[in-house]
């Protein structure tokens, strides 16, 4: 099927005199994450992974993807034509390397430009110039080939209360005019999801996961403008929208409003986060302040109702995650237990929980050599009984209306290997190391990494990804600018300056592939301590409040402040969840939470 696929895709390729057409995984808005309309990539390549890039030639089909996807990768595209890129590896080309060095001078390169950004777009222009290579980017070659294509998303809005986000739509709308002020613009241009869902405190569903709302905003020093279709807003969100002055325009309309703007006019645009199509719309000779999102740094430092609304969110979460795992270790013997059905129970118990929207993600229910895929996914095919023996990793999250949580334990069902354990312990020694850094402002995420990847480096081990993510609040469980990483990556942006207020992920892990894989996760909000004649100083908060097994952890190979760290963690959560469960889950949590 795929083979077939792509055949008729060179068809259409050689019509148009394209040599090499790309598909990636975004859609209009540069999306991490995509609605079924927007999943080319998959359809071209069987591959089901959330980031990667496929790459068309008259002779030769590519998948480019990142060390989270390489074992997946490999399984789902083995009987196809399709050859494997791995981002990354020594003596692996980029997208653009491969580009340069196989495409024929004065030919053309073809792509949606809609789903690819300003940036990727610009800057392969550029280093294909010499060879006299012609972009052409107005048409989605794949819509023609795929005949059942999904119809685009169309999910009602709804509104997020201000006791929920601790601020107005009138208040954010401002603090973006004040940086539009600052750098010298009048008009702004977002395209990104998650910016206009926090900025117009709406939320929605057409994106799976991910409550957000397919639109696009253009913000000006006296107007304001939503593009969105008409029946994803019922009147009460269109008259609070219209108290606040905001003029609504469909979807489609933005590429119109750009060609029209006003010469004088000066366009402040994210060229990472805007299409290549919008950046193209723009008149020529119109200025343009090419920068980040002011509302990327806005939306990540969270204030205090959304900190206080996230704690609320994780007991919550960490109830549901303690009954489930209290579930697993006490019936994994009695009855049939597999990754799926797992998965589903885990579900159950957050739905019971007050507010809880959906999962916020596809749940990664991983037993033994799955787990040592990164992000592993269940299906009816792959689908393991869980037994009483070996480790069982389950990440996963929920969309609550206050808070978005992401949690990771790995659960120890019965006999395990001294590797295992060594491993098992080593992660949570080093998930602890990066919980008790305490360091001054100014400190980026990539200056902290080492305290959790060094116990493992220690062992020869390291993990393919980076340690950590921002989160956000009721929106995208992977938000910029804040997370930890050892390697500084031009196409991602996660590093910046830690502030207080900030959450993210603290997730270390060992994959073993053929064997098993590891991770434990918590989330951690960064927080204000002494200020001296050195500077601020900050550290770290966990607001994840669920067991780490502690049939995984060896004690000997602990020094006395990570036994001290787990056991202060395992105490609190002892405090915080034993009033929502029963008294035979609360005795057991006891035995789960003692000190060691």
């Amino acid at each position: 099927m795929i083979n077939k696929r792509i055949q008729q895709l060179r068809n259409i390729m050689e019509e148009k005199k394209i040599f090499a057409y790309i598909i990636p995984s975004a859609d209009y808005h540069q999306s991490e994450y995509v609605g079924e309309y927007f999943k080319s990539r998959t359809f071209i390549s069987g591959f089901t992974g959330s980031a990667g890039t496929v790459v068309v030639t008259k002779n030769e089909a590519g998948l480019w993807t990142d060390g989270r996807y390489f074992i997946q990768a490999a399984k789902e595209i083995e009987n196809s034509c399709m050859k494997l890129f791995k981002m990354g590896e020594e003596g692996v080309p980029t997208v653009e390397e491969y580009l340069i060095n196989n495409i024929p001078e004065n030919s053309n390169i073809g792509f949606d430009g809609r789903v690819f950004s300003a940036k990727e777009g610009e800057e392969l222009a550029g280093k294909l110039k010499y060879k006299n290579i012609e972009i052409k980017y107005e048409e989605d070659l794949i819509d023609k080939i795929w005949k059942d294509r999904p119809n685009l998303e169309n999910e009602k809005a709804f509104l997020l209360d201000t006791k929920y986000t601790g601020e107005s739509v009138s208040s954010k709308i401002e603090r973006v005019r004040k940086y539009m002020r600052q750098v010298g613009a009048t008009t702004h241009i977002v395209a990104t999801l998650d910016d206009i869902a926090w900025i117009f405190n709406i939320r929605g569903n057409d994106i799976k996961y991910n409550p957000v709302v397919l639109s696009y905003a253009i913000i000006m020093l006296d107007e304001v403008y939503l593009f969105i279709e008409d029946n994803k807003l019922d009147l009460d969100i269109r008259n609070e929208l219209s108290k606040k002055g905001i003029k609504i325009k469909s979807y489609n309309d933005i590429y119109q409003f750009i060609k029209n703007i006003k010469s004088d006019e000066v366009v402040l645009l994210d060229i990472s986060n805007v299409s290549y199509s919008i950046y193209n719309s723009i008149p020529k000779g119109i200025k343009k302040i090419e920068k980040r999102n002011p509302t990327i740094l806005f939306k990540s430092i969270k204030n205090k109702v959304e900190l206080e609304n996230i704690k609320n969110s994780h007991i919550k979460d960490g109830v549901a995650f303690t009954k489930f795992m209290y579930w697993i270790k006490n019936n994994v013997d009695k009855f049939e237990i597999t990754e799926v059905s797992a998965e589903k129970k885990l579900e159950e118990f957050r739905s019971k929980q007050e507010g809880f929207i959906e999962p916020s993600f596809s749940t990664i229910a991983a037993y033994k050599d799955h787990a040592a895929m990164m992000h592993y996914s269940a299906t009816k095919e792959t689908d393991y009984k869980l037994e009483q023996e070996g480790l069982f990793l389950i990440d996963s999250g929920g969309q609550y209306y206050d808070g978005t949580t992401d949690i990771t334990r790995t659960l120890v069902l019965g006999k395990i290997s001294g590797e295992m354990k060594l491993h098992f312990t080593t992660v949570a020694r080093s998930m602890i190391r990066l919980s008790m850094a305490k360091f001054l402002h100014g400190t980026r995420g990539y200056n902290l990494d080492i305290l959790a990847r060094g116990p493992l480096w220690d062992l020869g081990i390291d993990y393919k990804c980076g340690t950590g993510h921002g989160i956000g609040f009721v929106l995208n469980v992977h938000e910029s600018p804040n997370g930890f990483r050892w390697k500084i990556r031009d196409d991602i942006d996660d590093s910046c300056i830690l502030e207080e207020g900030m959450v993210t992920t603290n997730e270390p892990g060992v994959y073993i592939e053929g064997s098993h894989g590891i991770r434990t996760e918590n989330e951690i909000v960064v927080k204000q301590l002494e200020k001296n004649e050195y500077g601020q100083f900050l550290n770290f908060e966990v607001v994840t409040y669920a067991p780490i097994d502690l049939d995984g952890i060896n004690p000997d190979i602990m020094d006395k402040k990570e036994k001290e760290y787990l056991n202060n963690y395992h105490k609190k959560v002892y405090e915080i969840i034993k009033p929502y469960l029963n008294d035979e889950e609360k005795i057991w949590l006891k035995e789960y939470t003692r000190p060691i």
